[in-house]
């Protein structure tokens, strides 16, 4: 920092956006590949990209904000907005598909015999594995507040201890929804109640499987000495998304699954 009178970061020529681009453009232009001439190559190609894309440019990130002590208490308040702001962007995009839902819900049309659930379909037992999942996330919940604690007491015992319990319930919640989709008695082709089922619960799914890779990640860079007690945005941030994850799920479960029995 002694050659900037500034304690901003100029971020240098990278070409990871560009490569990032040309990844999302093989992986969408794959996915159609796939669906219309069950042609995997494209798709592959552009997963594989992505993979190296994601491990370079972050591992470019840490190396910034660690080594080069590029994240200053500045550039660390301009990360903080910017999650602030990607959190509030998946709020809306929860809210999307929960609008679906109750429209289709509150005021149920003769299609689908003007009752919710719709006529023909056997709902999932709200008290039974779901009622299990979100004792599930209420847990992991605790327990990243635990790890976030630690860390800003200096305690690395008890931070790696409670990282590994938070990834540990967030794949059990994980093997617990897939058990749960698999004996399901209805599909996502089941009309709007299948559609709206599988893509709400199946978006947020995938939230906990990144929030869970993100963990995973933090619980590395600490084992590593990345984080300390007064630098550790990386891990607030992962904190931050895995809360948001689990107020999504509570939603989703009062709504969908219990006043949807």
């Amino acid at each position: 920092m002694a050659h900037q009178a500034h304690a901003f970061h100029m971020v240098n020529p990278s070409p990871w956006p560009l490569m990032g681009a040309t990844a999302a453009f093989l992986l969408t232009s794959g996915l159609a590949a796939w669906f219309h001439f069950n042609s995997t190559t494209t798709l592959m190609l552009g997963l594989i990209l992505t993979f190296l894309t994601m491990f370079q440019w972050w591992r470019d990130v840490v190396r910034e904000g660690t080594f080069q002590g590029h994240h200053t208490p500045p550039v660390q308040k301009g990360l903080r907005y910017g999650m602030i702001l990607f959190i509030t962007s998946e709020v809306f995009f929860f809210i999307g598909f929960f609008w679906a839902f109750y429209n289709a819900s509150l005021a149920p049309t003769p299609e689908v015999g003007q009752c919710w659930p719709p006529s023909g379909i056997s709902p999932l037992n709200p008290f039974e594995v779901p009622l299990l999942n979100t004792a599930v996330l209420l847990a992991s919940g605790v327990s990243v507040t635990w790890a976030h604690h630690s860390i800003m007491l200096g305690d690395r015992k008890g931070a790696a201890q409670s990282l590994t319990l938070t990834i540990f319930l967030g794949l059990y919640f994980t093997i617990l929804q897939a058990m749960e989709y698999y004996e399901a008695p209805f599909t996502i082709a089941d009309g709007i109640y299948g559609s709206t089922f599988f893509v709400a619960t199946g978006f947020h799914g995938l939230h906990v499987i990144i929030g869970t890779l993100f963990l995973l990640t933090c619980l590395l860079r600490h084992l590593f000495f990345h984080l300390t007690d007064q630098h550790h945005f990386g891990f607030e941030a992962a904190a931050w998304y895995w809360h948001f994850v689990d107020v999504v799920w509570l939603f989703l479960y009062v709504s969908i699954y219990w006043w949807g029995y």
